[in-house]
């Protein structure tokens, strides 16, 4: 008999042999490389006019290197929206701390799971599924935070990687059962504006 050895594919963060991992240009480092300062922009900051995010994440913050966490806070102006997408790398933990968001997945299933978050709700998104966040709430702006299980989540926007790439168009035509004209007016309304 034979012995088949089968090697399971892990998307997340490496476990790492020591306490913290320092880049390869330092060797000594104080409380300053553990310290990320790039959300006091948001303090006393007016509420943006779009969607904007705000991450702490490996490549903002090198001292989340093999800690396996990232952060990111949500601006949300009123009626905006946090367009579907996905992280391959991590599921996502969404805290609403002003305004009210209205939220869901896709399993693998296709099985839809939403909910109208209020402020103080957690909700999780599952590693991997796609899913969103929109502002339905005309007057009101919103504020979440999400915490991440790796300091590389990564974010796959759906929109901007079907439509903002150089897929050919009768692919998406095809894929989506419309014709190319249908595929190259949502190319041009997702194209960026100069």
């Amino acid at each position: 008999a034979s012995l088949a050895i089968v090697q399971m594919a892990m998307a997340g963060d490496p476990d790492i042999l020591t306490d913290f991992v320092l880049p390869m240009n330092l060797t000594n480092v104080d409380g300053n490389f553990f310290t990320f300062t790039g959300m006091r922009v948001l303090v006393a900051a007016p509420p943006p006019l779009t969607f904007k995010v705000f991450k702490a994440s490996l490549a903002e913050f090198p001292a989340l290197n093999g800690q396996s966490v990232s952060y990111a806070v949500l601006l949300f102006p009123s009626g905006s929206i946090n367009p579907v997408h996905t992280h391959p790398r991590s599921a996502e933990l969404l805290f609403l701390s002003e305004g009210s968001l209205e939220v869901g997945f896709v399993d693998t299933t296709n099985k839809l799971f939403t909910q109208t978050l209020q402020p103080g709700d957690l909700f999780v998104f599952p590693k991997g599924l796609v899913h969103f966040q929109y502002n339905a709430d005309t007057k009101v702006p919103a504020l979440a935070i999400s915490a991440f299980g790796s300091s590389n989540a990564g974010t796959v926007s759906l929109p901007n990687t079907l439509f903002n790439t150089s897929i050919d168009d009768n692919v998406l035509a095809l894929s989506f059962k419309t014709d190319v004209a249908t595929i190259q007016k949502l190319k041009a309304g997702l194209a960026p504006k100069n």
